[in-house]
């Protein structure tokens, strides 16, 4: 897929999550999955991450409680990265955390805790 959208997105997307990340995404295509890459590369990256009205970081910050709040460690763990990327602090990141164990629930800012510290230690090389 190209569109100008699409392009946006793959900027975007590769700009917060790292090209590691997207070259992995992208060799896991298939048949199958392909459709639905294309759909967040274009309206998730592209049309959404792509438009003005929210900082980066903010735009980080949200997704942070959101994905923690579904309870998807993949997904938080990626976004933690982005969210540093993106000028977002370890101490934003455990307010933020700390949002979630109130209006999302106890259980899931525990294991978005975990997740946290589990890819700072990453990050820092102490995995």
């Amino acid at each position: 897929m190209t569109s100008e959208l699409f392009d946006k997105g793959m900027k975007i997307r590769t700009e917060v999550l790292g090209e590691a990340y997207v070259k992995k995404a992208q060799a896991g295509m298939d048949e199958f999955n392909r459709p639905l890459q294309e759909l967040v590369t274009e309206y998730c990256w592209g049309a959404v991450w792509g438009r003005e009205g929210l900082k980066r970081s903010e735009r980080s910050m949200i997704n942070l409680a959101m994905i923690s709040i579904l309870n998807r460690p993949h997904e938080l763990k990626a976004h933690i990265r982005g969210a540093i990327t993106n000028g977002v602090s370890r101490e934003q990141i455990r307010e933020v955390l700390l949002q979630v164990a109130v209006y999302g629930g106890v259980p899931a800012a525990v294991d978005s805790f975990r997740i946290a510290r589990e890819t700072f230690a990453e990050i820092d090389g102490r995995s």
